[in-house]
């Protein structure tokens, strides 16, 4: 049965704001929030912890029966809505557990990746080509509402995996994976004559590539051929062409 909420000063709908603002919030209430139609049709589909959704007047959606339903008129839909045109769908899930690290001939270790949209499209990719990702310090949190979105519902289908540069290298090490990291220096290997899927790659931040203490501890420096006149790609663009390069 539906709850009909008119009040944008509502409790709930407090909380749908700082879901949406603030990592902090959503880590102590273990949940997050994800907006848009399409986006909805991929938690039913595929996530477990679809826990509330809250729609505007006229918008409908097929939820299965143990999942909350809240109606709202279009104005409180829009001043909850981080999108400028609410598709009139908003939606909770539950965090997932943490999962442990297991380290993986052929994965991607990201380092600090801050910018959501390159953090949801690698992730997207990533699904795309059914590679698993792990998380080091510094990266955007996957559940953001900006990431959500933009890995097109990839985290609802293979939750990432979250851990630190200490425990991925050692236990790399434990499972005799060599790390390779793409970085621009002499020694750096194209990667076209690497072999990718023995390997687990490191995709430095946007900013300032690879940490220093990761670059000294790698077993291989791997550079993408491109033109002399450029000094480097988009890290989602980047992460596309090693997980591509993986496959072949």
């Amino acid at each position: 049965m539906e709850q009909v909420i008119t009040s944008r000063k509502n409790p709930l709908l407090q909380q749908v704001r700082k879901l949406l603002s603030s990592r902090k919030a959503r880590e102590e209430a273990g949940l997050f929030a994800a907006d848009g139609t399409k986006l909805l049709q991929e938690a039913v589909r595929y996530y477990p912890g679809l826990d509330t959704v809250i729609l505007s007047e006229g918008v409908q959606a097929q939820v299965p029966e143990t999942v909350r339903v809240i109606r709202v008129p279009e104005d409180v839909m829009a001043s909850i809505s981080p999108m400028e045109t609410p598709q009139g769908a908003l939606f909770l899930c539950r965090l997932p557990e943490k999962k442990e690290f297991i380290p993986t001939p052929g994965m991607l270790l990201l380092d600090g990746i801050q910018d959501p949209g390159n953090l949801g499209t690698i992730l997207r990719t990533a699904d795309a080509l059914d590679i698993p990702v792990a998380l080091l310090e510094g990266c955007a949190d996957p559940f953001s509402h900006k990431v959500v979105r933009a890995s097109m519902g990839a985290v609802f289908r293979v939750q990432p995996v979250l851990t630190t540069w200490e425990e991925a290298s050692g236990k790399c090490r434990q499972a005799g994976i060599p790390i390779g990291v793409t970085a621009l220096s002499e020694r750096a290997k194209d990667l076209r004559q690497a072999d990718l899927q023995t390997m687990a790659v490191v995709i430095g931040s946007e900013g300032r590539g690879v940490r220093q203490v990761i670059l000294d501890s790698a077993d291989a420096e791997l550079i993408i051929p491109m033109n002399p006149h450029c000094e480097s790609l988009n890290a989602a663009v980047a992460a596309t062409i090693v997980l591509w390069q993986m496959k072949q």
